[in-house]
């Protein structure tokens, strides 16, 4: 992975939802390349904040986030996986909410 940046996004996957579409959630973490668990409860991919290649999540008021540093042909094919597979298990097309998904 060469040509590194930062990247973020938002999607319509709400604080609210019940525990146990979160537990799906969390089974996807699971399942995304390059889980590498979660460290004081947040979940990271390929490392952490002070390595070269990451991701990370959180829930926000405007919807779980994703910040990551990789190159950009890498992030958007994790990005678009995690979003298919999201609304696979969720049952509702998940995408970013600047983009109409509500």
């Amino acid at each position: 992975m060469t040509n590194k940046s930062s990247h973020n996004c938002n999607l319509n996957i709400w604080y609210y939802l019940a525990d146990e579409e979160w537990h799906k959630i969390s089974n996807l973490y699971e399942s995304m390349p390059g889980w590498i668990g979660y460290i004081n409860g947040v979940p990271y991919w390929f490392g952490q904040e002070d390595d070269d290649i990451y991701i990370t999540a959180s829930v926000e008021p405007s919807g779980l986030s994703f910040f990551a540093q990789m190159n950009n042909s890498d992030w958007n094919s994790w990005i678009e996986r995690f979003k298919s597979e999201a609304t696979k298990v969720l049952g509702f097309d998940v995408g970013e909410p600047e983009d109409g998904f509500l």
